[in-house]
């Protein structure tokens, strides 16, 4: 995993200077999502491990199914994938992307899993007191996992807050035993 993020580091942050510079990060972000789910489809990862193709030919190949929707500088930047033999790093390279926005955007995408779905008032008061933690805007992804005997487990970023009954049980255990 760390070896396709080094590869794809480089095409990520030329791709966001380039969308940033165009103020069109949004734009690029659905061109870059596209591309992506295009390459993870099985005919296409075929002819992506096609040696007897040509880099020109794949990437022709390729944009014969999105090119509507990626946009001349977009279709440049898939060439030069091809060319390169990555197309394959699309995945990562939207992953590196979104995250270079979130943080030109100032914002983090929390996930927050609950033994019990969270009211409004609940959600926007984690979200208030998040944002004032974090220093940034916060979008909630709220899920239910009944298997928790209570509380909630929050993911934001690299960090991850494990406020669920079992956690604090395990935590007071290790004191206990230290």
């Amino acid at each position: 995993m760390a070896e396709l993020s080094t590869l794809a580091r480089p095409y990520a942050k030329a791709a966001f200077s380039y969308a940033q510079q165009a103020s069109d990060l949004s734009g690029w972000s659905a061109a870059l999502e596209t591309a992506a789910a295009v390459s993870q489809s099985e005919k296409m990862r075929e002819l992506l491990d096609n040696p007897q193709l040509t880099s020109e030919e794949r990437a022709e190949t390729f944009l014969s199914i999105c090119s509507d929707e990626l946009g001349a500088h977009a279709s440049n930047f898939i060439r030069l994938l091809a060319e390169n033999h990555r197309l394959q790093l699309l995945p990562e390279i939207v992953h590196l992307f979104e995250a270079l926005k979130a943080q030109a955007e100032a914002t983090l995408e929390v996930e927050v899993v609950s033994a019990k779905t969270l009211s409004d008032a609940q959600t926007q008061v984690l979200s208030e007191k998040l944002s004032r933690k974090f220093e940034r805007e916060i979008h909630l992804h709220c899920a239910v996992d009944e298997s928790l005997l209570g509380g909630a487990v929050i993911r934001a970023g690299d960090t991850v807050i494990d406020g669920t009954v079992r956690g604090r049980l395990a935590k007071l255990a290790e004191a206990m035993n230290s």
